[in-house]
């Protein structure tokens, strides 16, 4: 692959244990990693610029707690037009260069009945409810299998690792079923309430993409989601993306403290 060509071109022979995938408003937990290599996706072949505020567009390449790690400051949106096969290229990339475990981030809205802005959530399992697959087409050889099992898509023995960092950070871990939708537009009252009907207990535009190619891949996940708004129809509030950015970017102190210390657990 050229894009892991050029990024060993970098690195040499940095092999990172675990990927992050950073989103909106948290891309400031990269200043918790000990950078060995910053490479801008605009110098890495078939990476695309990212468009979205609070989405720096950086592969960093660091330690952390002892673990070698590779950052993703940044990702690809469907809403933005991108193909599929785009939106998780990163992944399988960062799964090629080593990484067997993957940590995903999300700003998303809470449906849950007590979910309040600046909760942090444990993704226990997740809704595909964006009209699409990034595995449909080919699948080339040794990228995995053609119907990947996705009963245990969220490794419950890192979730456990995340359970007990939240103990030890004292921070107040909600756990939920993450939907994903294709946006641009926050969703109608309607659809939340359809949404809660379903189970689902936050909802966002991302994510769900890049832990299917994960699963494909085989590597372990986890996943974490920052409530950044309560969805619409559950208050008067208009929502507005700055305003997500801002409610994330108020948690990031417990949000680091919490990955931080989960990556000092994790084997």
């Amino acid at each position: 692959m050229e894009s892991c060509e050029s990024i060993r071109a970098i690195i040499g022979d940095f092999r990172p244990e675990l990927a992050i995938v950073l989103g909106s408003g948290l891309g400031g937990f990269g200043d918790r990693i000990h950078v060995d290599h910053c490479i801008s996706y605009s110098d890495i072949p078939h990476f695309m610029p990212c468009h979205v505020a609070g989405h720096s567009g950086n592969l960093l390449f660091g330690t952390i707690r002892k673990k070698k790690v590779v950052c993703q400051q940044g990702r690809y949106h469907y809403y933005e037009g991108h193909d599929p096969q785009h939106i998780v290229h990163p992944i399988r990339v960062m799964s090629q260069l080593g990484a067997g475990n993957l940590l995903v981030t999300n700003a998303a809205g809470g449906i849950c009945e007590g979910f309040v802005p600046g909760d942090i959530m444990l993704i226990r399992d997740h809704i595909n409810f964006m009209g699409m697959n990034p595995l449909r087409g080919t699948n080339p050889d040794g990228m995995g299998t053609r119907f990947p099992d996705m009963s245990y898509a969220y490794n419950s023995h890192l979730s456990a690792f995340m359970l007990e960092a939240a103990l030890e950070t004292h921070v107040f871990l909600r756990e939920g079923v993450y939907l994903a939708v294709p946006g641009p537009s926050y969703e109608t009252p309607a659809e939340i309430r359809m949404f809660r009907t379903l189970g689902a207990d936050a909802v966002g535009m991302s994510t769900v993409p890049e832990v299917i190619a994960a699963v494909h891949a085989g590597m372990q996940v986890v996943g974490l989601s920052c409530i950044s708004n309560v969805a619409a129809g559950l208050t008067e509030q208009v929502l507005a993306h700055d305003h997500v950015a801002e409610v994330v970017g108020s948690a990031g102190r417990q949000f680091e403290d919490l990955v931080a210390c989960w990556i000092g657990k994790i084997t």
